[in-house]
């Protein structure tokens, strides 16, 4: 069962639904602002090794997000025993919905972003990586959407299925022995095209479960092929800091970030 206050992502069964495999339904929990006005919005997508969703990279985030006048939806995502492509499903159609209701939710359809943690950030790399403009010919509207999203930020994010991998990421999403096709499709630092959304990425030198490596690798790629991307390492924070309030230099984030989404332009 989902709350009351949740909209599931599929009328009918999601695309790959297995009851042995657990019957959650995938779905966004709403945050909205309570005005006329065409709000940015944010798909948050908390972190949990691709095995379970983190609370407090959930509901504290959305908060956060509409005390900056931004519009917000935590993401109920598929996680194991769901393998990929299911957590891609998830918020592909989470996108393609929000930029669906776009008008019924006072939300701008041009600025639309995805937020993650940990492996919830290399969701959200991939979602800013895997994209499609929409299946014009489909019978769900929304199938119809672009799932590109329009900025991307990245907390403590998993990017990189190579050397600097998180182990328990990549064993939840992809199994103990993928094929190498597959981890190259989705090491996003290997994907990123001059199409790619900007991001704001956040890590910290002492993270002992992902390595800072893979925000690097992800900024780097970034420069290369001139999107525009901003880059905070903080020297000390560890790995789950979510909204980091006990840590004084690391909570900072936050106002670098809205700073950011101030400044940005978007590209449709």
């Amino acid at each position: 069962m989902i709350p009351a206050t949740t909209t599931r992502l599929w009328d009918k069964d999601a695309p790959g639904f297995d009851p042995a495999l657990g019957t959650e339904i995938p779905a966004i929990i709403p945050y909205l602002l309570k005005n006329n006005t065409a709000n940015p919005a944010v798909i948050v997508i908390p972190g949990g090794g691709y095995g379970a969703r983190a609370p407090h990279e959930g509901a504290p985030i959305a908060q956060w997000l509409n005390s900056i006048r931004v519009s917000a939806f935590e993401l109920v995502y598929r996680v194991a025993p769901y393998r990929h492509p299911c957590p891609l499903l998830d918020i592909q159609r989470a996108i393609r919905m929000v930029r669906h209701n776009a008008k019924q939710w006072n939300i701008d359809p041009n600025r639309i972003g995805v937020l993650g943690f940990s492996a919830g950030g290399h969701l959200a790399s991939t979602a800013g990586t895997h994209w499609d403009k929409g299946d014009l010919k489909a019978q769900d509207l929304v199938d119809k959407e672009s799932c590109r999203p329009n900025f991307m930020i990245l907390c403590y994010p998993v990017i990189s299925f190579g050397e600097f991998t998180h182990r328990g990421s990549f064993s939840n999403l992809l199994g103990n022995n993928p094929d190498q096709k597959l981890l190259d499709l989705l090491s996003n630092e290997k994907q990123v095209t001059a199409e790619t959304p900007p991001a704001f990425i956040w890590t910290s030198a002492d993270d002992p479960a992902v390595p800072p490596k893979n925000s690097l690798l992800f900024a780097l790629a970034l420069s290369e092929n001139n999107v525009p991307c901003e880059l905070h390492l903080f020297k000390r924070g560890g790995h789950g800091a979510g909204l980091a309030t006990s840590m004084p230099d690391v909570a900072v984030w936050t106002q670098l970030c809205e700073t950011w989404l101030g400044s940005i332009r978007i590209r449709e």
